[in-house]
């Protein structure tokens, strides 16, 4: 394990250094829990050994400002144990409300800290694990199970979030509301699992361009995902109204450029979409009537001969 080691003793620091070096573990030493916080951002260690009382910055007031680092890092959490050099209980409550998650004595015998460092590695190690499939978990409630996209879950709460952050800063907010053309006349003539895939094929080839203009810097913070059924959204903020439209006429150019036969979608021959934009300047009003607005437009791409997209 890499340790951070915070004792303003030198000796004290030395030993338990060597100690700690000698059965297996890199050490990081720091003199006061201010020079600590400093080592603790720019690399987060697997351990913290806290010394109590000291200069500049005690460790009660380190654990706390490290747990407010961490409280923003979702998932992260690094044990913490507070050297004692007296077993003084009022110190050793400050100490867990602190933040602390255990004590040993600063010049516990080697076998000791040994067996102290084991059983904290064992339980980081699964606390690592709980947070992976946690994140796991959570990705997969926020994603659709056959495009892959976000999902309708995902799609409303990210979009009231960023809707009110928009209201508070005074920002440009784009919404595109998409539907596969025709797509009943699809799944009747070529049947649900080639929907299916039809579906997830539209949804590849929008995130394809959604992350092609992303790394372009055309958009920021921009996502896309599956309204229900045969409709998508994209969200857009902090676009210009000349860049959402590049982004509409990415849409429904790449898959248009599929080629995906589609025989019921008179016209046109091939899969396609039609699109509705809703953009604001600077966020107002409320979202429901943001939202019908690209609903309505949509309708009006359809009504025109679909394949198309109605920005205005």
């Amino acid at each position: 394990m890499r340790i951070l080691l915070v004792d303003d003793s030198r000796a004290v620091a030395a030993v338990l250094g060597a100690r700690l070096n000698a059965i297996g573990h890199e050490v990081v030493l720091a003199e006061n829990g201010l020079v600590a916080l400093d080592v603790f951002r720019q690399s987060t260690p697997d351990l913290v050994l806290m010394d109590m009382e000291m200069p500049v910055m005690d460790g009660f007031a380190a654990v706390q400002h490290i747990r407010k680092l961490e409280a923003e890092r979702a998932g992260a959490w690094t044990p913490i144990i507070f050297l004692t050099g007296s077993e003084r209980s009022e110190h050793l409550v400050t100490a867990i409300d602190a933040g602390a998650d255990a004590f040993i004595p600063k010049m516990a015998p080697p076998a000791v800290l040994a067996a102290k460092m084991k059983a904290m590695a064992r339980i980081a190690a699964l606390r690592a694990e709980l947070t992976q499939a946690n994140l796991k978990l959570e990705a997969l409630a926020n994603q659709d199970g056959l495009t892959g996209l976000f999902n309708r879950r995902y799609l409303d709460l990210r979009l009231e979030h960023i809707w009110n952050e928009a209201l508070r800063r005074g920002d440009s907010l784009g919404f595109l509301m998409l539907d596969v053309d025709c797509f009943k006349k699809y799944n009747d003539r070529y049947g649900h699992l080639a929907g299916d895939d039809c579906l997830r094929a539209v949804a590849t080839a929008m995130a394809v361009v959604v992350d092609r203009l992303q790394v372009g810097r055309v958009i920021q913070s921009g996502f896309a995902a599956r309204y229900g059924g045969e409709e998508f959204a994209v969200v857009l903020p902090l676009v210009s109204c000349a860049d959402l439209a590049l982004v509409a006429d990415a849409l429904l150019a790449a898959v248009r450029g599929m080629a995906m036969i589609h025989e019921g979608n008179s016209g046109w021959g091939v899969v396609t979409l039609s699109l509705g934009a809703a953009w604001l300047p600077r966020a107002e009003g409320d979202l429901p009537a943001f939202i019908r607005q690209a609903d309505a437009r949509l309708y009006r791409a359809k009504q025109k001969g679909r394949n198309r997209g109605e920005l205005e």
